[in-house]
């Protein structure tokens, strides 16, 4: 009877939140998806599911089972503690997770554009979140039920980039057995999201332009333009305006994509957001029906005392390796958070002994090294000229930028990366 009471209610109401503030009856605590997935699954609330609060003990607990559903034990002793763990599985997948004001301030304003069909351009440093704030523009906007199609301007061969974005015709190039309808038409009636945007080459920049101002595409290998309806959203972690000054990029092209920047601010500086995703990647990562996970309190100061100098991604990280750690153990110690260990600047080599410079045995580690190494060598001897690097080490100049922006990250290279 009152599990179909339950039942009911929830079809009824499509609830965000489930609370038994003692337990739920006999058999449902277990199986508590049956809540959720019965004959047909209850309509989520923008991708998100249901939270069944089960109870109180002297230690809190969260998982997500195989169906889904969130199962959350809060920790009476832990307020802090449980108030993220509950934002963190309340919220919908692929979502931002927010507790601090400015970031709140930043999606409430980013719902309101949403709204409507201007451009975007989001900023913020590498790892911050910015294509979660673009899914998020999109799934908040008209266009929610069309695509969301994400592309890296960066990681794109430079020789392909018009064909990939635009489309080709079958034999408009060398091995083009067949056309492409390319990135702008792939997201006809939704969004689409420019990442990286700052490393778009100029030649391409003003065919760019015209997309934007025109509506329009031209395959490669057409005669004719095709319509597109696209909404365009950009990530950069440059800073645009002096990618301009130096004539890297269109100035008349950063005027169309800015009209409404939204700028994303670094881990360190909206620290109330970091114990909330922390508990995010508990549940991203703690595996479908896992042992209910916790982090201590005294775990929890330790990730909002570090500075995260990789953001949000080094916290995945972090917590990854604190799960790996943990074993079967439910509860996160501190003894199991492991930060990140300092990237160590090209030339220091009083920073740890030779036999400690790379890992043993990594050969990635070991190559990119060795490759930053070179890229700085040649940039010295260039005195910083990156036309004149980039033609010594057989690359294009656009290929070194992206090198550089990889080892500034990392902190392999200096920060100011040459002069063009």
């Amino acid at each position: 009877m009152i599990r179909n009471r339950a039942t009911e209610t929830m079809r009824q109401r499509h609830p965000a939140l489930i609370a038994s503030l003692h337990s739920l009856p006999a058999g449902l605590a277990h199986d508590a998806p049956v809540l959720c997935c019965d004959d047909e699954p209850l309509p989520p609330r923008r991708g998100g599911t249901p939270v069944v609060v089960v109870g109180q003990g002297c230690l809190g607990g969260i998982a997500r089972n195989a169906g889904g559903l969130t199962a959350f034990t809060p920790d009476p002793h832990d307020a802090d503690g449980t108030r993220a763990a509950l934002l963190a599985a309340m919220a919908p997948a692929g979502m931002p997770i927010a507790a601090d004001p400015a970031t709140l301030a930043l999606l409430a304003l980013a719902e309101r554009v949403a709204a409507s069909e201007i451009p975007v351009l989001v900023e913020g440093p590498t790892g911050t979140g910015k294509e979660v704030l673009a899914r998020f523009l999109h799934s908040a906007s008209p266009r929610s039920e069309g695509p969301f199609v994400a592309v890296n301007c960066a990681a794109m061969p430079e020789a392909m980039l018009e064909a990939l974005l635009f489309g080709h015709r079958k034999g408009a190039f060398t091995g083009a057995s067949e056309s492409h309808e390319g990135f702008f038409r792939a997201a006809h009636g939704g969004t689409l999201l420019l990442d990286e945007i700052g490393e778009l080459p100029l030649a391409l920049q003003s065919k760019l332009l015209r997309a934007l101002q025109e509506g329009e595409v031209v395959p490669l290998g057409a005669t004719a333009p095709v319509k597109v309806d696209v909404r365009v959203v950009a990530c950069t972690n440059r800073h645009l305006p002096r990618e301009v000054e130096a004539g890297r990029f269109r100035e008349d092209l950063y005027y169309r994509l800015n009209v409404f920047p939204l700028r994303l601010s670094a881990l360190r500086d909206r620290p109330q957001d970091i114990a909330p995703l922390a508990f995010a990647m508990l549940l991203r990562h703690g595996g479908a029906a896992a042992t209910p996970r916790w982090i201590a309190p005294e775990a929890l100061a330790m990730l909002r005392a570090h500075p995260w100098p990789g953001n949000v991604r080094e916290l995945e990280n972090v917590i990854r390796r604190a799960l790996l750690l943990a074993g079967d153990r439910p509860l996160i110690a501190p003894a199991d958070i492991r930060f990140d260990a300092p990237a160590r600047a090209v030339g220091d080599d009083a920073a740890c002994p030779p036999a400690q410079k790379t890992r043993s045995g990594h050969l990635s580690d070991i190559a990119f090294r060795s490759e930053a190494d070179a890229i700085q060598r040649v940039l010295d001897e260039c005195g910083g000229h990156r036309g004149d690097t980039a033609r010594r080490l057989g690359i294009s100049e656009r290929t070194l930028r992206y090198r550089l922006a990889q080892m500034r990250d990392s902190g392999l290279i200096a920060a100011a990366g040459g002069r063009p």
